[in-house]
């Protein structure tokens, strides 16, 4: 796994590494049992802090995706790809498709993202709504 950092992006450079572990994990380029690099790796590949990536093994530990042995490295303990993100999926041809779509039609990378959220948004509301109570009976 190669890593990369965004220093323009505005998000903490050791959460851009979580989400990129967790991407690589969803779409099943990391399966349990794979060592990510060292940290010296990282360091010397990103010329980051030690303590980054190191922060980011740590919240990656925490919520059970990984675990460090002890002079061995750190290696992938849980899963989080569905079938249907796979490589060769249906949804995710279609996905490329689309996308090849919008950047053929001229549109940037920020305008994909914008209109990717606003689907997001849509469809996975942060806060879903209360149920009424009309609902319940």
């Amino acid at each position: 796994m190669a890593f990369r950092v965004d220093r323009r992006s505005g998000l903490a450079p050791y959460l851009q590494l979580v989400q990129q572990v967790k991407q690589a994990l969803r779409l099943g380029f990391l399966a349990p049992g794979d060592r990510l690099p060292t940290a010296r790796e990282v360091v010397e590949a990103l010329a980051v802090n030690p303590n980054t990536v190191l922060r980011a093994y740590r919240e990656l530990e925490r919520e059970g995706l990984v675990a460090p042995r002890p002079g061995q490295g750190t290696f992938v303990t849980a899963s989080l790809a569905r079938p249907a993100a796979a490589a060769g999926s249906p949804l995710r041809a279609e996905v490329a498709g689309w996308v090849a779509r919008a950047r053929a039609a001229g549109l940037a990378r920020e305008d994909v993202a914008a209109l990717v959220a606003a689907a997001l948004d849509e469809r996975y509301p942060l806060s879903p709504h209360p149920r009424s109570m009309e609902e319940d009976t």
